[in-house]
This record gives C-alpha cells, structure tokens and sequence, in this order.
C-alpha cells in the first residue's frame, strides 16, 4: 500500500484511533477487528497465504512495502515541522535506546516476568506426556459415550486454557520491558517519554497476568496430578502482579483507546 492509502485508511472514521497501541494482539479474539486501522491494513495487505508465510519471499516483499511508505510519511512529516532528520545523530540516539533497553531488562518486575516465561517453558516440557495422556482419555471417554459426562467439553476447556497461557507468557515479559522503557528514558533528557504510555503497557501486562492466572486456575480442575506445580506458577504470577501494581500504581485506571472508553463509540 502507498502512502495515499495508508492516508485515506487512517482518515475512515469507523476506526478508533490509537486502538492498536494498547491491545494484546490476538485478533482472533478481538471484538475490535472492524474498527481497528492496523487490522484493516494487514488484512489488506497480506491478503494471500503466501504474503503471511514469514518464510516466503511476498512477505517481506509487503512488508518493505509498507515500511518504506511510513517512512516516506515521516520524513514528510518532519520536514513540515522544520525537522531535519538527516541531521539527528542516529548513532547517540541508538547507544541511548539500548541503554535504556538493557536496564528495562534489568527491572525487578522484567526479571519475575522472564523467570515466569522460562517457567511456563519448563513445565510444558516436562509435562508433555501427561497432556498427551489426558488428551488420549478424553478421546476414550468421548467414544465410550458414559452418561453424564463431556469429555468433548473438557478437551476444548483445556485446549483453550493452553492457548491462553501460550499467548501471553512472552508477552507479559516484553509489555513489562516497554512499560520501564518509559519510566527510564526520563533520565535522558534528549528523549521525550510520556509516563501515561509506560502505564498502558503496564496495563496490559496486567490483563495478560490475570488471564494467564485464570487458566492456570481452570486447568488445576482439570490436571489435579499437576496441583504442586501449578500452585507454583499461580504463587509467581501472584508475586509477579504485586511487583507490577506496585511499580506502575495508575496502571489499572489508564483508558485504553476502544477497550476502555465508551465516548469511542458516540
């Protein structure tokens, strides 16, 4: 898409703008499709099987598409501003974003998410066989037709407690690695950070925090063999969340664009 369209798409009154800043990224679940401009261009644009095969060359060639407009569009954008790009010292700015990055990383509540993504890992490795062995007496328990029970309801229960786990458990990491991005770069004065955005990200870590421990809890009822283990990732998670409210305090009340503010939709 050239930067006529990107330009013409963002100026569709049906889409709430700023919708996809503060989102978790699973479309599939998202009731905000129709009214999201980020959603609209990559069904647009990778339109075909091949254009969303990473491993395909149409990809990347949709995708330095896209990417050379927005930059087209910036650099427009800069010179109506009396901003020469050319001149900024990409260099410097570079060296400071990765310190800023690396000291993110080094945040206790970044620390606890990683240590939970290499938990959830773990556990996933280790029990791989007993998922594969609830899975194969669910599928006896489906054939055997026993009254009164829904074994097809269960396996789709922890199918789905599984993908929730899955979506998130990097997620919550990288959320929280952008979210002390924004209290850090503070310290550097040629950058302007705004706090209220390091609390959006914040918030969003939080939600996947929650929705991971809610299916954690669910498949507990399900896996009871698992109970220690579980109760293990539920304490951390919980541990984890304290660290997160306590680092970012007006995290849970910022309005996420769409999700959380009702004036969008009048």
């Amino acid at each position: 898409m050239d930067k006529d369209g990107i330009r013409k798409l963002a100026e569709d009154p049906r889409f709430i703008s700023g919708i996809y800043n503060y989102c978790d990224r699973w479309c599939e679940r998202c009731v905000f499709t129709s009214r999201c401009m980020n959603y609209a261009l990559s069904e647009q644009e990778f339109d075909s099987p091949e254009s969303r095969d990473i491993r395909n060359q149409a990809f990347w060639d949709k995708l330095g598409g896209m990417l050379s407009a927005t930059l087209d569009m910036a650099r427009e954008k800069a010179k109506e501003m009396g901003i020469d790009l050319d001149a900024i010292d990409t260099a410097e700015i570079a060296q400071q974003t990765e310190r800023i990055h690396e000291m993110a990383k080094e945040q206790p509540h970044s620390r606890a998410a990683m240590k939970y993504v290499g938990m959830v890992d773990d556990w996933f490795e280790t029990n791989r066989w007993l998922l594969e062995a609830k899975c194969d007496e669910l599928e006896s328990l489906a054939q055997a037709d026993i009254p009164g029970t829904s074994p097809d309801d269960d396996a789709v229960r922890i199918h789905d407690c599984i993908e929730v786990v899955r979506w998130y458990h990097h997620q919550i990491y990288v959320k929280l690695c952008r979210a002390a991005s924004g209290t850090i770069c503070d310290e550097f004065e040629d950058l302007e950070c705004i706090q209220k955005d390091a609390d959006g990200s914040a918030k969003v870590a939080i939600i996947g925090i929650e929705r991971s421990a809610a299916a954690w809890a669910a498949l507990l009822s399900h896996l009871p063999d698992l109970e220690r283990s579980i109760f293990h990732v539920l304490a951390t998670l919980k541990h984890l969340l304290k660290q997160v409210d306590a680092s970012f305090p007006n995290a849970r009340s910022f309005l996420r664009p769409g999700f959380d503010k009702t004036d969008d939709f009048e």
